[in-house]
C-alpha cells in the first residue's frame, strides 16, 4: 500500500466515523517534551564553533554556529553570547608534532577522530568559560558530505490494452540519485569546570534525481531543519503542536 493510498483510506475512514457519530470538533493539543539536560545552573550559552568538513561548498562551522545561535535566541531562556567562533583547528594543533597534528582539511569521520583530544582539553575549556563568565559551551563537529546512490524509484505510467482501455500501473526503475549526508555531533561543556556534560549525534540524508540541481547550502538547511528540534530538546523543554478530532 502506497503512502498516498494509505492517506486517502485514512481520510475516508475519518469521514465515515464522523458521519456516523453526528457532529465533531477539532481541538488543538500540545505534547510536552522534557529537556535531556538540566541547564538551570547557567544563565548564558556560548556556541563556540565546530570542526567541520566534507565539502567546500558549505562552511559547516560558520553556518551551524549562526543557525544554532539564532534558534537559541528565540527558543531558549539562556542568554546567547555573541562572539567570534574559536579557532578550534589551531588549538587542536598546538603543541603537537606535524605528523600527529589533526588534518587541516576534514574529509571524513576518520579525520574528525583526530580532534577528540580537543574536546577533552579541560584546562582550555575552563579558560574559555572564565573568559565568558562561565556559560554553557556548545561545540562539536559537523560533517556535510556529497553522496550518491543507485536506487529503485517507483512512478505511475499510463498504459492501454488492445481495446484502447486506459490503465495506470506502477513502474519501478533503477535510477542514480545524488544528494548529501549531514552528520553533526553536538558537545555540551560546563564552562565552570571545562568538562563535557553531554554529547549527542545525528545523521540525516537527502537524495535527489541526478538531473535535479539543488544548491548544497539549500540541502544543508533542509537537513538541519530535521536536526534542530532534537538539539533544542536537549537544552529546554519543547512542545509539539497537533490536532485531535473530538466526537460529540
Amino acid at each position: 500500500m502506497t503512502a498516498r493510498l494509505a492517506k486517502i483510506l485514512s481520510s475516508l475512514a475519518a469521514v465515515a466515523v464522523t458521519s456516523a457519530c453526528g457532529s465533531y470538533s477539532e481541538i488543538s493539543i500540545e505534547t510536552p517534551i522534557r529537556a535531556t539536560m538540566d541547564v538551570s545552573a547557567f544563565q548564558r550559552v556560548f556556541v563556540a564553533g565546530f570542526i567541520s568538513g566534507g565539502t567546500e561548498d558549505v562552511d559547516g562551522n560558520l553556518e551551524t554556529t549562526r543557525l544554532l545561535r539564532s534558534q537559541l535566541r528565540t527558543k531558549s531562556s539562556l542568554r546567547v553570547i555573541d562572539a567570534d567562533s574559536l579557532p578550534l583547528q589551531d588549538v587542536a594543533a598546538e603543541g603537537r608534532e606535524s605528523e600527529q597534528a589533526p588534518p587541516a582539511a576534514v574529509k571524513d569521520e576518520k579525520d574528525l577522530d583526530a580532534y577528540a583530544n580537543l574536546f577533552a582539553n579541560v584546562e582550555y575549556w575552563k579558560k574559555i568559560g572564565e573568559e565568558y563568565q562561565q556559560p554553557l559551551i556548545v561545540t562539536g563537529t559537523v560533517l556535510f558530505t556529497p553522496h550518491q546512490r543507485n536506487s529503485i524509484v517507483q512512478r505511475e505510467e499510463e498504459v492501454y490494452d488492445s481495446f484502447g482501455r486506459r490503465r495506470v500501473v506502477p513502474v519501478r526503475t533503477y535510477q542514480e540519485r545524488k544528494g548529501f549526508i549531514l552528520s553533526p555531533k553536538f558537545i555540551f561543556i560546563d564552562g565552570r569546570t571545562g568538562t563535557v556534560m553531554h554529547s549527542t549525534t545525528a545523521r540525516e540524508e537527502i537524495l535527489y534525481n541526478a538531473n535535479q540541481a539543488t544548491p548544497a547550502l539549500s540541502s544543508y538547511f533542509e537537513l538541519m531543519d530535521r536536526v534542530i528540534p532534537s538539539f533544542l530538546s536537549t537544552l529546554s523543554s519543547q512542545k509539539i503542536k497537533g490536532t485531535r478530532i473530538l466526537l460529540q
